[in-house]
């Protein structure tokens, strides 16, 4: 599991918008990319069809034998051989895109979450529960199916706002608008740490506007390109006859609409691109970016969205920037009018009628996911309730749900990957000295939040009732975003978690130069204190632990150096190596196929790649030092346990995708499909080779294999 490095606020923000935007390439993870697109993507993993059988088929603790094909040779395919039975009698259900084997954490989750709120919505919480009111006012409405039919006037009241505007500084004036309620419509505005100055917040300036999940689907001349855009359009305009247009006036603007997106793609910069730190860092002042994007009111901008006019901003396109603003005075105000009323919509459609709701989900299943139901509504209202009230809702989860000892176990492996990190840079023949220096310097500074954070954040400010979801959606909106704006100009606070306790994934972030393991994750069937050590060091260390230290090292993360500065601390001679051995990674992931016809980028995918192959290895080096001297195992198992350590990481990533989802998450998102997260990385190791027997000229024996880390 990984998840974001340097996530931008708008995506864990914003579910309907996250998915339909370039700045996908900040999203870690698989899992991420389901819960970030909202309930209405339907893509969330589901409970394993059968309970785990270790003890039947005797294979160690922790490891679900009836998930294998033991009548494959893993050395043939290691997917095949660790997932393959369970892959073969699992069928995606038909609310899901996505389907995992581990599923079972984000249900249990859910459902303790789901307790913790429906207790709170009926009073029932014990005295002097944290934020009992706003959790139980907004788990309340959002669970008030009958009165979100009710809600359009409510709705209307701000598409009012819109009618109104009459030029060009009228659609100005509400995008800022738009921005200080969160909802952001044509580029994305918040705060991030200052990459020159890692213990400072300044501004951010992001592009965006897109309503497809990449720039590419708007010019790919591929049938399916071309299938998506057109349903697309469609969308639009049954979103706006929804409102009361007629037919052909509400064709006519989804038409433009598409046609102002369309530009704003040709001026983003492209999703490989979007990834490189050096190149989507530009500090500049008021003044500069002005001069670069005229015809747009920064000033009256920052002021409504109330961050300081005299900071520092981060952009990250400038050209894309540029070319949004120009289109302010180019593109008929009326066009506008119904792209806002667009932006609008969407943004609140999980508190609009069911009619919303369902014409969403059927663009989202039909164009991008495949899924072929909606969620229950208990589970959108649960992810609601952990997007704005996050840390609010994990404190009596966290009381339930993670004990002193596993968080014990936790601190104890993160320090044995670690060490083994430390241990393995003097035998990185590529690094020179001084390169080596740097980062034993940057791996002792990596901080390790673990669990739940040391001091929970306030919520005080946020006002909720039972009038409404699409008030407290709104209230919760302007408090996030205020919070997040807030920080500009002050210092960084480091004991901040930036995703919740409860959520199955984990992260890096190299700006901080810390790793976040929270409690949702480190659950079984990833992670259980009596597991078998393999197993809990392939799943979970190396899936997990070894990865996310990995990305600090990556192609992406080497640029930060301890302190999380954006800094090149690499000598010339250790970079070019460095960009070599990832040369040999990018090649050997451009040559395995996604679906279809489609290529995994290994470009884009790079980072990923790099923390899989990083993460095996330094898990195994981990587990093989702790575990020397133990006892034997009382009885034979069907599994040494070096191949427990394999299988343990294998069975992490045992899923199944829709096609329609997979093509989406190939074109878009910085991660290999499982199959090749698995068979990938295997087939450069030699420890693997060792543990199962393989020989030259397996499948899984790579002819040149890649070594970075």
């Amino acid at each position: 599991m990984e998840s974001p490095v340097a996530l931008g606020t708008y995506y864990t923000r914003h579910p309907q918008f996250a998915l339909l935007q370039p700045g996908l390439t900040l999203m870690k993870t698989l899992l991420l990319l389901c819960l970030v697109t909202g309930p209405l993507m339907a893509c969330r993993a589901a409970r394993p069809d059968t309970p785990r059988q270790s003890l039947a088929l005797n294979v160690p603790a922790g490891v679900e034998g009836s998930a294998m094909d033991w009548s494959t040779r893993p050395c043939d395919d290691f997917f095949q051989f660790s997932c393959g039975a369970w892959a073969q009698r699992t069928e995606i259900p038909a609310d899901r895109a996505v389907w995992f084997i581990y599923g079972n954490i984000d249900d249990s989750n859910e459902l303790a979450l789901k307790k913790i709120l429906d207790d709170a919505s009926a009073g029932a919480l014990p005295v002097g529960t944290a934020y009992a009111k706003q959790l139980g006012d907004f788990h309340a409405t959002c669970m008030d199916e009958p009165r979100l039919e009710t809600s359009l006037p409510e709705l209307n009241r701000l598409l009012a706002r819109v009618d109104r505007l009459k030029s060009a500084k009228d659609v100005g004036r509400e995008i800022a608008a738009m921005a200080a309620m969160g909802l952001n419509p044509l580029f994305h505005f918040g705060s991030e740490q200052d990459p020159d100055d890692a213990a400072q917040v300044i501004a951010y300036l992001d592009q965006g506007g897109l309503g497809l999940p990449d720039r590419d689907y708007y010019f790919g001349s591929e049938p399916k390109m071309k299938e998506v855009r057109g349903l697309y359009q469609r969308h639009l305009q049954h979103l706006l006859e929804m409102l009361g247009r007629p037919a052909a006036s509400a064709q006519e603007s989804a038409s433009a609409i598409l046609a102002v997106e369309t530009e704003l793609a040709r001026a983003s910069m492209d999703k490989v691109s979007h990834r490189d730190p050096i190149k989507t860092y530009h500090r500049m002042n008021l003044q500069t970016l002005s001069a670069g994007a005229p015809g747009f009111s920064w000033v009256d901008f920052l002021t409504t969205v109330g961050a300081p006019p005299g900071g520092a901003i981060s952009v990250t396109h400038l050209p894309f920037l540029h070319a949004a603003t120009s289109l302010l005075s180019s593109v008929p105000v009326s066009t506008w009018k119904s792209l806002l009323t667009v932006r609008y919509v969407i943004a609140l459609t999980p508190a609009l009628p069911r009619r919303f709701q369902e014409e969403r989900f059927a663009f989202t299943r039909q164009a991008l996911t495949g899924a072929q139901s909606d969620l229950p509504r208990w589970k959108k209202c649960v992810h609601f309730a952990d997007q704005y009230l996050g840390e609010a809702l994990a404190r009596p989860f966290v009381s339930e749900v993670f004990d002193g000892e596993s968080k014990r176990a936790t601190v104890q492996m993160v320090a044995d990957i670690e060490r083994s990190f430390e241990e393995n840079l003097p035998a990185l023949s590529w690094m020179d000295a001084p390169t080596r220096v740097q980062a034993l310097e940057k791996l002792k500074n990596v901080a390790n939040k673990v669990g739940y954070p040391d001091r929970w954040r306030n919520y005080d400010a946020l006002q909720t009732d039972r009038t409404s979801f699409l008030k407290n959606l709104l209230r919760a909106e302007r408090f996030e975003q205020a919070r997040d704006i807030q920080k500009i100009g002050k210092p960084v606070d480091r004991t901040e978690w930036g995703m919740t306790p409860p959520t199955v994934n984990a992260q890096y972030d190299p700006t901080l130069n810390e790793i976040t393991l929270p409690a949702g994750i480190l659950q079984p069937p990833l992670f259980r204190k009596d597991y078998a050590a393999a197993y809990n060091y392939g799943s979970t260390g190396a899936s997990t632990v070894g990865h996310e230290l990995t990305h600090g090292f990556d192609d992406e993360g080497r640029h930060y150096d301890a302190r999380g500065n954006l800094r090149d601390w690499w000598t010339k001679d250790a970079s070019k190596a460095f960009d070599a051995r990832a040369q040999c990674v990018t090649k050997q992931f451009d040559q395995y196929v996604a679906v279809d016809d489609i290529h995994v980028n290994g470009a884009l995918t790079l980072g990923e790649n790099i923390a899989d192959l990083g993460g095996l290895k330094l898990g195994y080096a981990a587990f093989t030092r702790s575990s020397k001297g133990a006892a034997p195992s009382a009885k034979p198992e069907r599994l040494t346990p070096e191949q427990t350590f394999f299988v343990g990481y294998a069975q992490a990533w045992c899923g199944k995708y829709r096609p329609e989802l997979l093509r989406v998450v190939t074109a878009s998102n910085p991660h290999s499909p499982p199959v090749w997260r698995v068979n990938g990385p295997v087939s450069n190791l030699k420890s693997f080779q060792e543990a199962f027997a393989c020989k030259a000229g397996d499948k899984m024996v790579a002819a040149h294999p890649c070594e970075v880390w």
